[in-house]
């Protein structure tokens, strides 16, 4: 991972997937998948728990090997050119990986001599990325002393001392508060602006829809759907109407008459008492109005939007969330 190994010709493709099979006994984690990211852009890789991102990415890292199909980095493929390969890439996985009985700075010191930086190197690099990840005050305390936010931006720092051109992001705001979050976030964009790739898997879809250019949704192992957060949203799901009644006790009524007259199926929040429903013309929107007012039923907010990440992903996989993957399946 030191980064000295040049890219190959990839006509701006930085990592290709295609075919991907990994099989653990009798389980298998990938059923032929297919993947592009361009050059300095975030692929988001998305999917229900077990459905095989943790297995894309270390496939990826060359932790382990594929049982078919093929997978390039930056024109090495990940099997035969492995070497140049870990040379290139960099991995933050789902839990803090560092020392937490050394200091910051003796974190990525260390990390820098085992890729085989000279010392005085290491220590500049560890410098330079303590400054970027603000963490220079806190550099000589010992790790175990960091906050959650404070782990995770050692961690990604770690990963970033060889300057990889590829980045894999396996989880890596889990359990992070909203402003730790923004954080890595804000980090993330200025990597891909200085031209870096990152592979992000994620539970947090606003994430995904905050930092992605594409996304490829896998689940069971396959992949279900490719696009822009903006293309998923148009080809899966339209807008979506959301209803809020005066009166919380008017909903099964508000459900009714979008079920029974419009033919369509409502979803409500139980702690908002919102009615959200996909429509396919927004041309229903003035006459459901007419309907509620004719109903006597009191309007608090009404709106017609784009159907966020969450509702697409939930459309997509069958209501299933997003979890936190453990060991590969």
């Amino acid at each position: 991972m030191n980064g000295q190994t040049p890219a190959k010709d990839h006509d701006g493709i930085a990592i290709e997937v295609h075919g991907l099979v990994k099989r653990f006994g009798k389980t298998t984690a990938l059923d032929g998948v297919d993947l592009t990211a361009r050059t300095g852009t975030v692929l988001g890789l998305l999917g229900p728990n077990g459905a095989g991102k943790t297995t894309v990415v270390r496939t990826l890292a060359t932790l382990i090997r594929p049982d078919a199909g093929t997978a390039t980095v930056l024109g090495y493929d990940v099997q035969r050119d492995a070497h140049p390969v870990r040379q290139l890439v960099g991995l933050t996985g789902q839990y803090a990986s560092v020392d937490e009985l050394l200091s910051g700075l003796n974190n990525l010191v260390m990390i820098g001599r085992l890729l085989g930086i000279s010392r005085g190197e290491a220590k500049a690099r560890a410098a330079e990325l303590l400054e970027r990840f603000d963490l220079t005050e806190a550099a000589r305390r010992p790790a175990k002393t960091y906050s959650g936010g404070m782990r995770r931006r050692l961690d990604l720092a770690a990963s970033l001392v060889g300057r990889p051109r590829v980045l894999f992001l396996d989880e890596p705001t889990t359990g992070l508060d909203p402003r730790s979050r923004n954080e890595l976030w804000s980090i993330v964009r200025g990597l891909t602006a200085d031209g870096v790739t990152v592979l992000l898997t994620t539970q947090y879809l606003e994430e995904a829809d905050q930092l992605c250019h594409d996304i490829t949704v896998i689940d069971k192992g396959q992949v279900i759907a490719t696009g822009t957060p903006d293309e998923l949203k148009a080809k899966v799901s339209g807008q979506v109407l959301a209803v809020t009644p005066a009166d919380p006790g008017r909903v099964p009524q508000i459900e009714d008459i979008l079920t029974q007259r419009h033919r369509l199926a409502p979803a409500t929040s139980p702690d908002s008492g919102t009615v959200t429903v996909a429509v396919p013309d927004s041309a229903l929107v003035p006459a459901l109005v007419r309907e509620l007012d004719e109903a006597g039923i009191g309007i608090e907010e009404l709106a017609l939007r784009k159907p966020s990440l969450d509702e697409v992903f939930l459309a997509l996989t069958g209501n299933r969330a997003p979890e936190p993957e453990g060991i590969p399946q």
